[in-house]
């Protein structure tokens, strides 16, 4: 696997190293040797996984600690734009973003450490989305802030805003500044 620190203190992108032949190909999708030699000692506890169609924007979600969630995701089918927003006050990456697109293609992962906000935005006609998590889903502990927060400036690929389409806790989430953060370095 090739890990890939990104501009953004403690998210990584992870290129497992893909064997193909006329069968088709085989790879290694996580090795916990290896992710805690590159990036450090995380327990994951749950799989999740989700289908989207074409314009979906899921996000910029995130839990309170102490229901933070570290998250490891990659796509296996399709292709998103995926987001993560630092939200740890104190880090000299402070409500900036990395965006990195995943698909079935180029098989990358993402890995976004606790204390950062995430989302995606589906490219392709349908995405199969999956992710470990570190810690339990908590409701009274999700919060979110908007996708299209101007201080946070990210290119979502966006090409016809008109059909982006939102959940309604989304469309009435926060923007960064007014949102509830209890992170810090």
């Amino acid at each position: 696997m090739n890990f890939i620190e990104t501009e953004v203190a403690g998210v990584w992108i992870i290129e497992p190293k893909v064997f193909k032949d006329g069968r088709g190909y085989f790879m290694e999708s996580f090795k916990q040797a290896a992710f805690d030699e590159q990036i450090g000692k995380v327990c994951f506890i749950q799989d999740n996984e989700s289908c989207s169609t074409k314009g979906v924007l899921r996000g910029l979600h995130y839990q309170l600690a102490p229901y933070s969630q570290a998250k490891l995701v990659r796509v296996v089918k399709g292709t998103v734009v995926d987001v993560a927003v630092d939200l740890r006050k104190g880090s000299p990456t402070f409500r900036k973003s990395v965006a990195v697109e995943l698909s079935d293609e180029n098989k990358r992962q993402l890995y976004i450490p606790q204390g950062f906000a995430h989302g995606f935005h589906v490219l392709s006609e349908e995405a199969v989305f999956t992710y470990k998590v570190d810690n339990v889903y908590a409701p009274a502990y999700e919060r979110s802030i908007r996708y299209d927060d101007p201080t946070i400036q990210v290119d979502w690929r966006i090409t016809d805003p008109e059909n982006v389409n939102l959940s309604e806790k989304d469309l009435k989430a926060p923007f960064l500044q007014d949102a509830e953060i209890n992170f810090t370095i």
